[in-house]
């Protein structure tokens, strides 16, 4: 068969499936896995269930999604600049056939069809405007007296660059003035160089405006973890999914994300009060930084002349996660709450039109006013509602299974967890308040997996027996009980490969069943792996010269230290002093302890080794276009005392592998490009939060 790309998640990864055992389907009647089932007739029962349960005669977000519609492109691709393709709306038609499709979830195929709206949309007469379906996120223009403001430019440099030639070729040429970055994810910065070049920034004519705390955490959060986060990107996000009704079909608050050239350009204002006020081409803005919400640092911003609000990535047609399952710091569901309270009562009570980063705006003070507050109350009541429990002694593995949102905000469609799931938004808050021990001896020194599933085979008769059962809990739709021992085979025996199929069998019918996509995708790309192994020809897409520009050097010596191979570094100890003279930064850097640490604004009287190199030439080390060996030699890296101290730093550095085995058995591949031994590896992808 022929190779089919599937490009998405424009920091981590471009990855590219090929592999004898996928066929792509662009309909419901062919599954695009030789190993792969339809839905079971428990699957579609709880369908049928889920349909009669929810408030499907509420049309009023297709309404709300198809208002101000102005023109759609011809086209349904964009292309990258390297060749390939950015985005990709038309590999999704297959929704837009009005059928029911049994393997996804009725709700999630709603929200899957509400994100299917693509081209140019009036969100305000001759004043605000929004091209919808061109990346994973919203891209805004506000008309002010001169040029466009634009705010959350996307993930990739194509698709912002094509959305601001359409909105030009509608509406009739007129610069950008101000880019406003809502929050610190990629999918709102990444697209800047799309639509300003970076010297009109630096000269002050196109201001950057961006909340406090903005670069340190556009570049920081995700660092330190950066490849294992992008190898649960590919459950999460489904990134080797073909784009089918067995497969993936929507990301919740987008259809996916672009993969082109990621950018950031440095703010060059930034709104460090909690509520700041500012005007910009004739514009008056109001700024309600929101930090500890969606993102570490994000804002939201009210036109007070408008009577419009824009909720950011805070309030969406869904509800967030509170712990991303790709993996970041746990989210604080009260203080999300709380400031979508704050915002209620600041302007949300003379508010006429609401607009998001994401998904639709809201129209009319009555309609704003209940989205509001059922997400509002549904944070609140996650955060309080979980403690409630947790208080009387309900552990994070009970939380899941006894947490339940009430009926009157399960029936709001805007309470809805797609993004995030109430079974893991749970679990997180637990996580968040009392930690991962579940106050059972038992659980603080657990046997690794490898370790314990060999003992419960035993215990229960071996593999053939487990088989057997297993079947017959997959023949009676008992899935969550067929995966329970199915698992602890799979972990016993990892080379069993009726074991994998028969857990990849429940893994995709549990998949079917989830509202959640990032849950969806998760079983369904875990079903793949078990099934064929990690498919082959998955590669990371490096971050992007801006992005290691705006890493610190503190931050990048922080990462050497995570990548140092503590067993090889033994006793081994050296100091080094570290001199950027370009910048004025100085570092010690110590080996002892097998621990590699840094410290920022102090020099060693008695280093092992000085290093003097500026940060420009460093920076062409880290992002890999260089060797530090290079740097050395044309002189920009002066080294004075032992050398040998860098040689033996050199030695000890790791660089991840991006395909280690997440399910036991499905082998690990080799899809990390070689690296240089100081080149900085790819950072966790931010994108969708």
């Amino acid at each position: 068969m022929r190779c089919k790309s599937f490009k998405v998640m424009a920091i981590a990864l471009t990855a590219i499936l090929c592999t004898s055992n996928i066929i792509v389907a662009a309909t419901g009647d062919t599954h695009f896995h030789e190993k792969g089932k339809k839905a079971s007739t428990f699957t579609i029962e709880e369908r049928n269930k889920q349909k009669a349960a929810l408030p499907f005669s509420d049309k009023r977000d297709f309404e709300e999604a198809k208002r101000g519609f102005i023109a759609a492109p011809q086209y349904k691709q964009i292309m990258a600049e390297k060749g390939h393709v950015a985005w990709d709306i038309g590999s999704y038609e297959w929704l837009l056939e009005g059928r029911d499709f049994d393997s996804i979830h009725p709700s999630l195929q709603r929200q899957a069809i509400l994100n299917m709206e693509y081209g140019l949309y009036e969100v305000l007469p001759d004043k605000i405007y929004q091209v919808r379906g061109f990346d994973l996120a919203n891209i805004t223009f506000i008309k002010g007296k001169t040029g466009w403001i634009v705010f959350d430019p996307l993930t990739a440099k194509e698709t912002a660059a094509a959305a601001l030639k359409f909105i030009n070729e509608q509406l009739g040429e007129r610069p950008v003035v101000a880019v406003v970055y809502s929050h610190s994810h990629a999918d709102h910065f990444g697209g800047v160089r799309g639509v300003v070049d970076e010297k009109d920034v630096t000269s002050g004519k196109v201001k950057v405006i961006a909340p406090v705390g903005f670069m340190e955490h556009a570049v920081s959060e995700n660092v330190s973890a950066g490849n294992a986060m992008n190898r649960r990107l590919f459950y999460q996000y489904g990134v080797l999914l073909p784009r089918a009704p067995y497969g993936h079909v929507d990301q919740s608050i987008g259809k996916n994300t672009a993969a082109g050239n990621l950018g950031l350009i440095k703010p060059n204002v930034t709104i460090e009060k909690d509520i700041e006020e500012l005007t910009v081409d004739g514009i008056k803005m109001v700024f309600q930084n929101t930090p500890g919400t969606e993102a570490p640092a994000e804002m939201n911003t009210y036109f007070p002349d408008m009577k419009a609000f824009w909720a950011a990535e805070n309030i969406t047609g869904t509800i967030h996660n509170i712990y991303t399952l790709r993996g970041a710091l746990v989210r604080d569901a009260l203080e999300w709450s709380k400031q979508i309270n704050k915002a209620l009562y600041l302007f949300g009570q003379e508010t006429e039109v609401m607009f998001a980063s994401h998904s639709w705006p809201r129209w009319g003070n009555e309609r704003i006013q209940e989205v509001m507050r059922a997400q509002r109350d549904t944070y609140a009541n996650l955060n309080n509602g979980v403690l409630h429990l947790a208080n009387q002694g309900v552990t994070i593995n009970e939380i899941h299974n006894e947490y339940e949102v009430p009926e009157s905000l399960q029936q709001q469609w805007a309470a809805r967890s797609y993004h995030g799931s109430v079974e893991h938004n749970s679990r997180a808050v637990v996580n968040r308040y009392l930690g991962y021990w579940d106050g059972n001896p038992t659980t603080l020194i657990p046997l690794s997996p490898e370790e314990s599933a060999p003992l419960y085979v035993k215990m229960m008769g071996g593999s053939r027996k487990i088989l057997r059962e297993g079947k017959k809990l997959y023949n009676d739709g008992k899935y969550l009980y067929a995966q329970e021992i199915l698992n602890k085979l799979v972990y016993a025996e990892p080379d069993n490969q009726k074991a994998k199929d028969l857990l990849a069998d429940v893994f995709e019918q549990i998949g079917y069943q989830q509202e959640s996509p990032s849950v969806r995708n998760s079983f369904l790309a875990a079903a793949l792996e078990l099934r064929s192994g990690i498919p082959g020809g998955a590669s990371p897409k490096t971050a992007g010269p801006d992005v290691i520009r705006a890493m610190t050097t503190e931050l990048w010596l922080d990462f050497l230290g995570i990548r140092l191979d503590s067993q090889r570094a033994g006793d081994k100890e050296f100091t080094i002093n570290l001199i950027t003279p370009d910048n004025k930064e100085e570092f010690i850097v110590e080996l002892s302890n097998a621990t590699l640490t840094n410290i920022e604004g102090y020099q060693s009287d008695a280093p092992d080794l000085t290093i003097t190199i500026d940060r420009s030439d460093l920076e062409e080390v880290m992002m890999g276009a260089v060797t530090f060996d290079d740097q050395i030699k044309s002189g920009k890296a002066k080294l004075k005392g032992d050398r040998g101290a860098y040689d033996t730093l050199k030695s000890l550095l790791v660089q991840f592998e991006l395909g280690f085995e997440l399910m036991p058995g499905t082998g690990e591949k080799d899809i990390t490009p070689e690296k240089k031994p100081f080149e900085q590896g790819d950072i966790g992808d931010s994108a969708g939060g």
